[in-house]
């Protein structure tokens, strides 16, 4: 098992995606009401080494040399992926040696403002950036940043990356009913909008369990009434239901589904997907783990999301 790596894992986006994560203590510049790792364990903007580069770029050759299918391999995870300070060295091997693959890079904007930051990212073939509020107040609310991280310094770090990078940029808006869905706010991300350079803007919404409880999923039509309100461009985030077989013994099936809910809560219909598995076998792995105490279970709007003890992480 690895540990930088996670999955493949299915994403609402980006199909079957290796996930890399740089920051496995927490670490990142938000403490969002809506993030699916829970309470932001440290909340910094310090830039470091928060794992060996070498151990993450000796992973990244030990998995892909094996050329697995993927549709994407992305930085996310438990924090702030561009808080790493290796993380241009990391794309820079990957489009190097594994060009083949598209790399994504899920960033929350915060570090977007550092000249640095933005050069490192340059090699990305697609960049996620997150503009959850325009105004400050509307802000502070979804995203509880670090003190002196305002919402004019997080619209000028993606509108300045949006200007140098040439490859693909997907905004993304997540939704967090009765604060940044009111007419006033969506009036400025219309117009906040319209001064991008983006291939697309993504709608996204509660899909599991959040950090704080009293978050609930935005409902299909008001995502659409959303979407027509900020103009062309806008699409909801889907499911997608995209799967590969996957090895299939006992033990490494026990293995993927561990490591998979450790980085983000799942149905057995999600890991179903990743394994390519009959949801049967799925339920006998997840009732192993269960009666192991490795994983717990908890009943959501979606259905019974199972998660590792040791804690949540996420690959959007």
């Amino acid at each position: 098992m690895y540990h930088h790596l996670f999955g493949p894992v299915p994403s609402r986006r980006l199909g079957v995606s290796l996930g890399i994560d740089l920051t496995p203590d927490t670490s990142c510049t938000f403490n969002c009401v809506y993030c699916e790792c829970g309470k932001t364990e440290r909340l910094t903007r310090e830039r470091r080494e928060y794992v060996p580069t070498a151990d993450v770029i000796a992973e990244l050759r030990a998995c892909l040399s094996a050329a697995p299918f993927l549709d994407s391999i992305t930085f996310s995870g438990s924090g702030e992926p561009t808080l790493h300070s290796g993380i241009g060295e990391i794309i820079a091997f990957l489009k190097d040696e594994y060009p083949q693959y598209r790399v994504t890079v899920l960033t929350n904007s915060s570090l977007l403002d550092t000249e640095d930051v933005r050069a490192e990212l340059l090699r990305a073939d697609l960049v996620i950036p997150s503009l959850d509020a325009i105004s400050d107040p509307v802000f502070r609310k979804v995203n509880r940043p670090l003190p002196g991280i305002t919402s004019a310094s997080i619209i000028n770090g993606v509108r300045a990356f949006c200007a140098e990078f040439t490859g693909a940029v997907w905004i993304e808006i997540f939704i967090v009913p009765g604060i940044n869905d009111t007419a006033e706010e969506l009036e400025l991300f219309k117009t906040t909008l319209q001064t991008l350079r983006f291939d697309r803007v993504q709608l996204n919404t509660l899909d599991r369990p959040g950090a704080v409880s009293w978050i609930v999923p935005v409902p299909a039509a008001r995502l659409e009434e959303i979407a027509r309100s900020l103009g062309g461009g806008v699409e909801l985030v889907a499911t997608r239901r995209d799967s590969r077989a996957l090895p299939t013994s006992d033990v490494l099936v026990r293995d993927l589904v561990l490591s998979t809910i450790q980085v983000r809560p799942c149905t057995a219909a999600d890991l179903a997907t990743v394994t390519g598995l009959p949801a049967s076998d799925i339920e006998t792995c997840v009732q192993d783990l269960l009666a192991r105490g490795l994983a717990e279970s908890k009943m959501e709007e979606r259905g019974l999301f199972y998660f590792a003890r040791t804690g949540m992480r996420t690959a959007r």
